[in-house]
């Protein structure tokens, strides 16, 4: 189907891609490392419970630890080998996980599910639930929980944006697995009973665009490059002029929004029966060495990737998991893959800003690219004060997607995101 362009969305920035590093880089399926660290935490919600002992053996894609309700996700075993111990563990973000080890071995043996013939919409959710999808464009939600909306939908949209800087994990599978992740649409389309199939991918990405326009069920929207493109409410906005109002969901409006590589997932558990254990991750950055985009087996030691890229290539100042508008900076590589690392970014000093923040210019730029309409600097303002009714009052707290922009056009380089992410949690924690 011939692509159509997308609509204008307000707010934004223009942050420099930098994809030019990793773009040209084919998908490689690193080796399993000597130890994974399987966290519990592995999407949205609650974690998992472990259904495993120390000393037992497990096969390739067997459950380890099952979901703790709906807003929950089953996690695998990455590879063969041997529960070495479960163990809580500081994760990147300073909260306390749940870590199964496993010590690999070589037999390889898998446990996939049954694949699936022609099956039923039902079927599809619960293969979907079993085999522990999640949303793998950064939040983690739960897919099994998207594919069964409360509310009739009419149309299901694909995010092939990936507006992020510097990741290019997305458009090497658009390149790389274009067939594997129609299929995976189709599946998901026919569990939500729609028959409108929608992708976005940005201006910067026509070899993509030109591999899914041959496809007549496949509406191919290009998108401005813009930040944060890829948000939810402004992709659906871009592809189809519906507004997602304050306290809304895209379901609510008749649209869900799905991750090309949960679409790729979705068909590998659909036709091979292999439930969520490895992803592709890009690892980029002017400090490493070999820029890459990897197969990836969750619970994979940072370090190891690091080294099969070649290690550093000079001393980075800033190591990112994720992209750098909404990844996470780590104080070292002691740290493990979950199923929503979507990069690995070593950035040097030209890379990364490490100026100290200086007091707010009152110049409302945060306000100006926020595409929620938010006030960024009064979350700041009274988030200092230890004021945090008033931090998400005054600033619509609830209503950011954390997107980053704010942040990145400060001026006074202020700590907006940090503000805002520690009004959220003060916030649960009083809950």
């Amino acid at each position: 189907m011939k692509a159509v362009k997308g609509k204008y969305y307000f707010g934004g920035v223009h942050p420099k891609g930098a994809k030019e590093l990793s773009a040209s880089a084919p998908l490689e399926v690193m080796p399993v490392p000597e130890l994974l660290a399987i966290s519990l935490s592995q999407s949205l919600g609650k974690p998992a419970v472990p259904c495993v002992t120390a000393g037992q053996a497990v096969r390739e894609g067997e459950i380890i630890a099952k979901a703790d309700g709906a807003i929950s996700s089953d996690v695998f075993a990455s590879a063969a080998g041997t529960i070495e111990k479960i163990a809580e563990e500081t994760g990147v973000n300073g909260v306390k996980e749940t870590f199964i080890y496993v010590k690999p071995t070589e037999n390889g043996e898998k446990a996939y599910f049954p694949a699936l013939k022609d099956p039923s919409a039902e079927e599809i959710k619960e293969r979907i639930r079993e085999c522990g999808i999640v949303g793998l464009g950064g939040a983690g939600f739960p897919t099994a929980v998207k594919v069964s909306p409360k509310t009739p939908v009419d149309t299901l949209i694909l995010n092939g944006a990936e507006c992020e800087p510097y990741l290019t994990c997305d458009h090497r599978l658009m390149l790389e697995k274009t067939d594997d992740i129609v299929r995976g649409a189709r599946y998901l389309a026919k569990a939500l009973g729609v028959a409108n199939i929608i992708i976005g991918i940005e201006a910067n990405k026509p070899d993509a665009i030109a591999l899914f326009e041959p496809y007549e069920d496949i509406k191919v929207v290009i998108l401005k490059k813009q930040y944060p493109m890829g948000g939810e409410r402004q992709l659906a906005y871009v592809t189809t002029g519906r507004r997602i109002g304050a306290g809304k969901l895209p379901a609510d409006l008749g649209l869900v929004v799905q991750n090309v590589g949960t679409a790729y997932a979705v068909c590998e558990a659909v036709e091979l029966g292999k439930p969520l254990y490895e992803r592709v991750v890009t690892v980029s950055g002017k400090a490493v060495k070999e820029p890459k985009n990897v197969w990836v087996r969750v619970g994979t030691p940072i370090k190891d990737i690091i080294a099969y890229c070649g290690g550093e290539n000079s001393s980075p100042v800033k190591a990112v998991l994720g992209g750098p508008m909404t990844g996470v900076a780590v104080a070292d590589y002691e740290s493990y893959t979950h199923k929503t690392t979507s990069g690995v970014l070593l950035l040097t000093a030209a890379e990364a800003e490490t100026k100290a923040p200086t007091p707010c210019l009152n110049c409302g730029k945060c306000a100006d690219v926020c595409p929620m309409h938010l006030m960024p600097m009064n979350t700041a303002f009274y988030s200092a004060a230890g004021d945090f009714e008033a931090a998400a009052k005054y600033g619509h707290v609830a209503s950011c997607i954390e997107c980053g922009a704010c942040e990145y056009i400060c001026p006074a380089k202020r700590p907006l995101i940090q503000a805002i992410r520690k009004t959220k949690a003060e916030l649960r924690n009083k809950k």
